[in-house]
């Protein structure tokens, strides 16, 4: 098994002077708590991470060095970034390999959930599976304000135009994805081409196969396996590392 790692974005939202994947927290850069914690699983023999072709912090990583870790050049969307992934990955594995992707920004992983992703991703791998969590709270769908925005509907404050709730949706059917999603590295890399072929918007490794006909399988995740977004996520995603490391 291997991983990849689309570690080329910016992290605009965090307002911060370096891309979020190397903001220092609880010791070490975000993205080296997350390749740290793929490596606590044994199964996992490498892993490619997709970096900016001009990035230069990754030179300071503790796994610059590691016949473990290859860098590769990211794209300009994630779906790019785990292509060019995994198109190396195929120059040395078998399309059978299962690879796990998994975000830069979700460093705290629990050993033991991705220990049963990968055993369920094992039993099951022509479905794949990642990891996702029930939604708690009422979700509201939110309507198109320029349609609405009329008489006395209008929604433009001080603030500015404010969302306008459409309609509530049943929460007992929505899952919140998180990673890592794994897949045979063949049928991802096959499911992103198509997708990128016919122009279909991939937000995730899931939706790509989802586009091919593929049911891919929910295991139970975390709300440790959080990404970090925006400023306020650190002190939290701090507090949940050192509880994994008291653990």
């Amino acid at each position: 098994m291997i991983a990849v790692i689309p570690a080329a974005g910016i992290g605009q939202r965090m307002g911060a002077a370096l891309p979020k994947q190397y903001l220092e927290c609880a010791g070490a850069t975000l993205l080296d708590h997350t390749i740290s914690a793929l490596f606590a699983e044994s199964r996992i023999q490498k892993i490619y991470i997709a970096l900016q072709p001009d990035d230069h912090w990754f030179a300071s990583s503790r796994y610059v060095g590691s016949e473990k870790v290859e860098r590769v050049d990211g794209g300009d969307t994630r779906s790019a970034s785990v292509l060019n992934a995994l198109s190396v990955a195929l120059a040395t594995f078998s399309n059978d390999v299962l690879v796990a992707v998994h975000d830069a920004a979700r460093p705290c992983l629990p050993p033991e959930v991705l220990r049963k992703l990968l055993d369920v991703a094992y039993e099951f791998p022509a479905q794949g599976a990642l990891l996702a969590i029930p939604v708690r709270d009422t979700v509201k769908y939110v309507a198109d304000t320029a349609a609405l925005n009329v008489g006395n509907s209008s929604s433009v404050s001080s603030y500015g135009q404010l969302p306008i709730i459409a309609r509530t949706l049943d929460r007992e059917n929505i899952w919140l994805a998180q990673t890592p999603q794994v897949f045979r590295l063949g049928d991802l890399q096959r499911a992103l081409v198509l997708a990128e072929q016919h122009g279909v918007g991939i937000t995730d490794e899931a939706s790509a196969m989802e586009a091919r006909g593929i049911q891919p399988i929910l295991v139970p995740g975390s709300r440790m396996v959080m990404k970090v977004t925006d400023p306020e996520d650190l002190e939290l995603i701090e507090f949940y590392l050192s509880k994994l490391k008291r653990g």
